[in-house]
Order: structure tokens, then C-alpha cells, then sequence
């Protein structure tokens, strides 16, 4: 957690006003984080720091590429990262951060430090379900893809319908043949 002080930043020296930082982050950075779920990172996190006597505006932006392994094949890709952030920081009796929007540091305070919030902003861009762009647009050839397609459920040539007009998977009407063989 030493090499995370350089996202710390001591308010109390500076002038009221807006402040710009910027932050280059790769994979050091969140194994700091004990977060292994990206292959390499190349991140760029831009922070406008608003400074007012009585509270400090934090603006952060995240751009750039994290790679991943797809949830479908195991494949790495390249998936595009573009998040913000606003955090609101005040000045109050004691720590508090039950607010995700709001944040509460004591009056004795003298320096924030960002990392976590980085940290997050960039792990909740990531979207839930990562598909390699290959999978959407057909593009990909994987072993694993050709193993779904060939276990996939049959054409809706193979599927029968019943008396109703309803449609059958043929598979059912072997579990109906137990009904007979007594």
C-alpha cells in the first residue's frame, strides 16, 4: 500500500479554486488491490480537484483499455473503459463514508487520498457480462464456440409439436417412452 501515497493529495496547501491531477494506471495498481481479473491495464484518470472554504468537489474521469479474458471462451480482449465519478467531500465530527456520493472527514484532517475511489470507478465500468467482440459479430474462431454451437439445442427442423400445435423437443419424447415400458 506505500506505492498508493501517490494518490494522495494534501488539501490543506492548496489555494481555493480548481485543480487538475492525473493518474496513469496499469496492472501494478490494482494488484495492490489484491484484484486479479485484468490481464494488463492502460488507464488514464483525470481528477479535477474544486476547492471551497467550506468543502472540495472531486471530479474524476477514466479512459482508456483493460484486458480480460471473455466470460463466454476464456479469450483476452481489449474492453474500453469510460467512467466518472463525482465525489463530494465535507467536513465533520468524525470519518464517515456510509454515502457513496458524500464523503465526511474529520476538522483535523489534511489530505485525501483517492486510490479507492479509483479503484472502484474503474472496476464498476467494467461491464457485468464481458463478451469478446469476436462472439458478437461471428468474427472469433474458438474451440470453446465451436464446442457450444455443437452442444447447442437443434434447428426448428427437429423439433416436433404435439396435438395442441405446441412445439417438442424430440429429447422429451424419449423421457415419454419411460411411461410406456412398464
Amino acid at each position: 500500500m506505500r506505492k498508493l501515497a501517490a494518490f494522495s493529495i494534501p488539501f490543506v496547501g492548496l489555494k481555493p479554486g480548481k485543480h487538475e491531477f492525473e493518474y496513469q494506471l496499469d496492472k501494478e495498481f490494482f494488484e495492490d488491490f489484491e484484484y486479479e481479473e485484468f490481464n494488463s491495464v492502460n488507464l488514464k484518470v483525470d481528477l479535477l480537484f474544486d476547492k471551497t472554504p467550506t468543502m472540495m468537489e472531486l471530479n474524476f474521469h477514466a479512459e482508456g483499455v483493460v484486458n480480460v479474458n471473455c466470460d463466454l471462451t476464456n479469450e483476452p480482449y481489449d474492453q474500453p473503459i469510460n467512467g466518472d465519478l463525482r465525489l463530494v467531500v465535507k467536513f465533520g465530527d468524525e470519518f464517515n463514508d456510509d454515502n457513496e456520493e458524500i464523503l465526511i472527514l474529520p476538522h483535523g484532517e489534511y489530505q485525501i487520498n483517492v486510490a479507492q475511489y479509483i479503484y472502484e470507478l474503474v472496476v464498476l465500468s467494467v461491464p457485468l457480462k464481458r463478451i469478446h467482440p469476436g462472439v458478437a459479430d461471428g468474427s472469433l474462431e474458438s474451440e470453446v464456440l465451436k464446442k457450444l454451437e455443437e452442444l447447442s439445442p437443434k434447428e426448428a427442423k427437429d423439433i416436433d409439436e404435439n396435438e395442441n400445435g405446441e412445439d417438442i423437443d424430440p429429447r422429451w419424447n424419449k423421457l415419454k417412452n419411460l411411461l410406456n415400458d412398464k
